[in-house]
């Protein structure tokens, strides 16, 4: 299902409810959704993602969705999510209750101008395989307090850029004992033209 629905961009609506997806595997679903600038309404309740991955730029300048429903995700089996949510200017909310990150690696770009969203819950993301976080949030214009309390960043190589013009973010939560950043982890520009206030180890 790779680029399947790709540069659809006069698709308003999507309902793929019925779809059975319980045998797609590897990289199946890569920029499934990309480039869908008009998509306002995208119905995944049913998707079965046990098998895949990769979720790379699945949904990606995705510029008009404004919520996102991913409660059905199965994502234990996903070493990717590099960019997965790049780029969705209107994203307000979107449900990553669900996700297991346990096998994740790499995260970079993951909601790079989501410029739209206030808050996001990722108080279920195990990180500690995740080796880049490069833009991971930047130009996230509108957050103003991130909780990453759950992260792991002892095997993190490379923040460049992570928060970068996050301009309205005023607080950083992060855990005392999981959060590492090593003499060999790239910072460049992390927190560059960034509002943040304080970061707070708990």
């Amino acid at each position: 299902m790779g680029s399947m629905f790709s540069k659809c961009e006069s698709l308003l609506t999507l309902d793929l409810s019925n779809f059975n997806t319980s045998k797609v595997v590897s990289i199946g679903m890569t920029h499934m959704f990309s480039d869908c600038k008009s998509l306002t309404n995208l119905n995944l309740t049913s998707f079965n993602t046990s098998n895949v991955n990769n979720m790379e730029a699945m949904f990606s300048h995705c510029e008009s969705l404004t919520n996102l429903n991913l409660t059905s995700f199965n994502t234990s089996n996903v070493v990717s999510m590099i960019n997965m949510f790049g780029n969705c200017k209107k994203l307000v909310d979107v449900n990553l209750d669900s996700f297991n990150t346990m096998n994740v690696t790499s995260m970079n770009g993951m909601f790079s101008s989501c410029e739209s969203l206030t808050t996001i819950d990722l108080s279920t993301f195990n990180t500690s395989n995740v080796s880049d976080m490069y833009y991971m949030f930047n130009f996230c214009t509108s957050l103003t307090n991130l909780n990453l309390t759950s992260f792991d960043t002892n095997k993190v190589t490379d923040m460049q850029y992570m928060f970068y013009a996050c301009f309205n973010i005023n607080n950083i939560y992060a855990s005392n004992d999981k959060w590492n950043i090593s003499d060999s982890c790239k910072t460049n520009n992390m927190f560059g033209a960034c509002g943040v206030s304080e970061v707070t180890y708990v």
